[in-house]
C-alpha cells in the first residue's frame, strides 16, 4: 500500500505531465520548453527497449539546444514537413510512481496521441518514461523516453513534438 507521501508525489508528477501535454497540445512551446532541466534530454527511440541511447538510433535525441531549434523549425514556416502544424490531442494514463529518492523521481504512464493534419488523423500510442527533478514547489524534465510501440516500424513524417 502506498503511503501520503507517495501517493502525494504521485499525484503531484501526474500533475506535472498532464501540464506539459496540454502546452504542447495547446502549442504554448516557450513554456514548455521552460519545464526542463538545462540538461534534459529528450528521447524517441528507434528500438523500442533501447536504454543506451548515445549508441543507439533515435528519432530524436534532444538536449536543450536541439529541444529550441526543433521548436523554431515547426513554428518558423521553413519546414514543409510541419506544414501546416498538425493540431495535437494527448491523452495520459496507466501512471505508475517507479522510483523516488526525494529529489528526483521517475515516472512511467502511457500516451495516446490524435494528430489531425492535411484532413487526415492518425494515432501514435507510447509508454513515456519521465525522469523529475525536483525544482522549488514544482519540477523539472529532467529526460522524456517516448517509446512508440510501433517504432522499428516505418513513421511517416511527425510534424510535432511527441
Amino acid at each position: 500500500m502506498m503511503t501520503q507521501a507517495k501517493d502525494a508525489a504521485l499525484f503531484e508528477a501526474m500533475a506535472y505531465a498532464w501540464l506539459e501535454a496540454d502546452r504542447l497540445d495547446h502549442r504554448e512551446f516557450d513554456d514548455w520548453l521552460g519545464m526542463w532541466s538545462g540538461d534534459g534530454l529528450y528521447v524517441v527511440p528507434v528500438e523500442p527497449a533501447a536504454t543506451d541511447f548515445a549508441a543507439h538510433l533515435n528519432y530524436a535525441y534532444d538536449d536543450a539546444q536541439m529541444r529550441a531549434k526543433r521548436v523554431e523549425r515547426m513554428t518558423g514556416g521553413d519546414s514543409v514537413s510541419a506544414s501546416p502544424l498538425a493540431r495535437t490531442v494527448r491523452s495520459l494514463s496507466r501512471f505508475r510512481l517507479v522510483s523516488d529518492d526525494g529529489s528526483r523521481l521517475e515516472l512511467r504512464c502511457m500516451q495516446s496521441l490524435t494528430e489531425y493534419r492535411r484532413e487526415r488523423l492518425k494515432t501514435h500510442v507510447a509508454d513515456l518514461d519521465f525522469i523529475l527533478e525536483r525544482h522549488g514547489g514544482s519540477f523539472r524534465i529532467l529526460r522524456k523516453v517516448v517509446r512508440l510501440i510501433n517504432a522499428d516500424h516505418a513513421l511517416s513524417g511527425i510534424s510535432y513534438i511527441l
